[in-house]
């Protein structure tokens, strides 16, 4: 086990290259550089002053020692200055990261409380009418776009009941730290968390219900009633067992895509995560910004995936590679 554990976290370095060398070829190629957010819409702009800053900071040198300092600084943690937001990327990752943490987070419990409990009734009770309901409720949120539904929500909640807030996340009128303080926070991740969930539970109803009828036949499952075990002892100890080991090790998956979905609800709640910060980075054309953000999104999605297939070599040592 440690041995591929070690295997896969050495597979894992050579693929965080090749993605920062995207990355930053994808940053080189679109128009404009790292000032252009900074002068952007200012009529005072001198061109040959923009060129001497442009030269100062390197940016007119051959793209590999750009590369080689970029990617070295950002190993360390230095991840340039934001010319939009006036301050280092760092830090202004650093206010943003919490809120899609905890978007992403309290949205995969969601997922999960709803998702398991509603694949296990229609795995186990299959052609019935509440199978035919689930199944029904799984088409329609497959085929709605998140962003459709996720305005769908707000309009009614927001809008038509005044229940909860549309945008922010938290009222800046109230103290930190306060019980009022988390109250807010609580009422303004309501909508973006089950927006997110909702069409998130999809993939693992489905999944679980097609597992449990698939475990339904297996040859183990016949000997365990021919032997008279009791059917309740049959879903849970075999079927409802070995059908979540694979969702178990899906986890990693899951919160890479929560956190690579977020930019569509943050965008549209106009909540202050990674999400949104990427949007308007990429209309003022903040390049450090938005390839740190990339950058950081596609190393939690590569070490999501090792994670994965970690777990799912816990729970099946059958796919080890010794």
């Amino acid at each position: 086990m440690l041995k591929f554990i070690l295997r896969r976290t050495l597979l894992m370095i050579p693929q965080i290259i090749l993605v920062s060398i995207l990355v930053f070829m994808l940053a080189k190629a679109m128009p404009g550089d790292a000032l252009t957010g900074a002068f952007q819409g200012n009529p005072d702009a001198n061109p040959e002053q923009i060129e001497k800053i442009r030269e100062k900071m390197g940016l007119n040198d051959p793209w590999y020692q750009q590369y080689g300092r970029w990617l070295g600084n950002a190993v360390q943690g230095d991840f340039g200055q934001s010319y939009v937001h006036k301050q280092p990327v760092t830090h202004l990752l650093a206010g943003k990261i919490e809120n899609t943490l905890l978007l992403s987070f309290f949205t995969l419990i969601i997922t999960y409380l709803i998702a398991i409990p509603l694949g296990i009734i229609a795995g186990r009770w299959t052609d019935t009418w509440a199978d035919k309901i689930i199944v029904t409720y799984t088409y329609f949120a497959f085929a709605t776009p998140i962003f459709v539904f996720a305005l769908l929500m707000m309009f009614f909640f927001s809008f038509i009941l005044d229940w909860l807030p549309y945008s922010g996340s938290v009222d800046i009128k109230i103290e930190t730290g306060t019980w009022d303080y988390f109250v807010s926070r609580a009422r303004h991740l309501a909508l973006p968390v089950l927006s997110g969930a909702l069409i998130s539970t999809v993939t693992t109803i489905q999944y679980l219900r097609n597992d449990m009828i698939d475990q339904k036949l297996k040859d183990f499952v016949k000997t365990a009633r021919a032997k008279g075990v009791p059917e309740r002892k049959v879903y849970t100890r075999h079927i409802l067992r070995n059908s979540l080991l694979p969702i178990a090790a899906f986890l990693g998956y899951e919160i890479t895509g929560l956190i690579g979905g977020s930019v569509f609800i943050e965008t549209i709640y106009s909540y202050p995560g990674l999400g949104y910060l990427f949007i308007q980075s990429i209309q003022t054309r903040d390049f450090t910004v938005v390839t740190s953000l990339v950058l950081i999104s596609a190393t939690a999605t590569i070490v999501g995936t090792m994670l994965s297939d970690i777990i799912l070599s816990i729970v099946d040592p059958r796919i080890r590679i010794e």
